[in-house]
């Protein structure tokens, strides 16, 4: 087997460096450096991507090695059909690793090509640190590494305007290129920036708001040889990842025209709010989650893809999709929410997902006040009654979060004073010291839980204590099949 690197391949030319990118793991190389490539290759947008290693740790080998070659494996579900594509990804010309190249990394700064700036440095890494000078070859945190990059910039074009640049970060926080953009105006109060440069930074750079959505699990290890057999290449630098991709970003029409995406097929889209994006995804990708898993388990179910084998469970993940978290938006069109929960479904269908629903369990309760609360709340406001299906898995998790179900022993994952006061509450309930119904109250009124009393909502203690009185007379699934021929007699 071939090792994988620009002869081998015979991809020896490498387009201009447009793109400066901090961080070179899976997400980034199976989503960025993957819409790079398709970019390159379907419009005439030619540029590669200059890796630059955030963090002193490491340093890239392997994909020096490769010189910037990997593959990227996609499967997944795209209208009820599944679909697996092996790629070669040619857009990253190479790597610098600031803590032993810093002149390089500054060098950068030069080139009159460069124009673009990525990062997913995780959530903690767009952050302000009073140690860091900008003396230091290179600083520590990733927006001091970065406000000392464009100073250089700004000096060596004598702050020519049409020399900033357009910075998408991907970094998983709300308003990323708001908050990135606050992060160096900090850096360059601390580090005494004049005047001009920071009407520079602000004027002739664009911070854009960007959502990233892409499941990528890496190394594929349980059928790697297969893959490889089948490119002929030993790429140590294999990422697996889901068919689904969705990049939002906010940011002024240049920015669109200057990165033709538009001419693909790509799921980029340009708009004006990432907000009300992030909100759909939360409440419908994230939301689904939530008030699939403890249902679900109940049922007896244990991953994602084995609840949407599950006709019963299907159905019901789709009504609370469609008949309930989806009247809740109302920035979107009908035609953009349904495609949304199509992508969600199929999504968790994919075979090669294995989502087990212990896992995604981890603190519920914060995720159901995250998640579903805003739309338990507003459907309640907007039809002037519950919304049954999220009742329904609010009352499901309060039954999971006994800890035991049907004899078997359920490992809940939560903060401990959480599962302490639920493995009390639920004992007193057992030894017959409180009903179901005080049971409920005593918890949906704990606001350390819940950050609010939740048994102030009208109705929602006495509607969850009588679906977990049902489930325990009657069993999960003739609930379930009650719930849904029950809200099927309503349409």
């Amino acid at each position: 087997m071939q090792k994988l690197n620009r002869t081998t391949t015979n991809k020896t030319n490498t387009a201009p460096e447009r793109v400066m990118q901090f961080g070179g793991g899976n997400f980034l190389r199976a989503f960025t450096d993957w819409m790079f490539d398709v970019l390159n290759k379907e419009t005439n947008f030619n540029g590669s991507i200059v890796i630059i290693k955030p963090t002193k740790r490491g340093d890239y080998d392997e994909l020096k090695e490769q010189e910037g070659l990997f593959h990227v494996a996609l499967d997944g579900i795209r209208n009820g059909e599944l679909v697996s594509t092996v790629s070669l990804v040619e857009s990253v010309s190479r790597v610098i690793q600031p803590y032993t190249q810093w002149e390089e990394y500054l060098k950068l700064a030069e080139s009159t090509d460069l124009r673009f700036i990525v990062s997913n440095t995780t959530e903690s890494g767009i952050k302000f640190s009073e140690s860091d000078a900008f003396n230091d070859n290179p600083p520590h945190e990733f927006p001091a590494k970065l406000i000392v990059w464009l100073h250089h910039r700004f000096q060596f074009f004598n702050g020519d305007k049409t020399k900033g640049c357009i910075i998408m970060p991907c970094e998983l926080i709300e308003q990323n290129g708001d908050a990135l953009h606050a992060t160096l105006l900090q850096y360059a109060k601390h580090f005494n920036l004049s005047e001009a440069f920071i009407e520079w930074l602000n004027n002739s750079n664009y911070f854009c708001n960007t959502l990233v959505d892409r499941i990528v699990s890496g190394y594929p290890s349980d059928r790697a040889n297969a893959i490889l057999n089948q490119i002929g290449f030993d790429d140590k630098l294999l990422v697996a990842g889901e068919d689904y991709h969705s990049w939002i970003i906010q940011g002024p029409a240049m920015v669109q025209a200057e990165l033709p995406f538009a001419k693909t097929n790509l799921n980029v889209q340009f708009v004006n709010d990432a907000r009300a994006y992030r909100e759909m995804k939360v409440r419908i990708l994230n939301g689904a989650h939530t008030s699939l898993v403890p249902v679900a388990y109940l049922s007896g179910l244990r991953t994602v893809k084995e609840s949407m084998d599950t006709p019963l469970m299907l159905q019901f993940v789709n009504e609370v999709l469609s008949e309930e978290i989806t009247k809740t938006l109302q920035n979107f069109s009908e035609k953009e929410l349904n495609y949304f929960v199509n992508a969600v479904l199929d999504r968790f269908k994919n075979p090669t997902l294995k989502h087990f629903l212990i896992s995604i369990s981890l603190n519920s309760t914060s995720k159901f006040m995250a998640r579903l609360f805003p739309a338990l709340s507003e459907y309640t406001a907007a039809y002037n009654e519950l919304p049954k299906r999220i009742v329904f898995s609010l009352s499901c998790l309060i039954r999971f979060y006994k800890g035991e179900f049907n004899g078997e022993a359920i490992a809940v994952n939560d903060a401990q004073p959480t599962l302490d006061f639920f493995k009390e509450t639920w004992k007193q309930r057992e030894a017959g010291e409180i009903t179901t119904i005080q049971l409920v109250q005593t918890i949906l009124s704990n606001t350390a839980i819940w950050g609010q009393n939740l048994d102030a909502m009208a109705g929602l203690s006495l509607a969850v204590a009588k679906n977990i009185e049902a489930i325990e007379k009657n069993g999960i699934e003739t609930e379930i099949k009650n719930l849904l021929e029950i809200q099927e007699l309503w349409q």
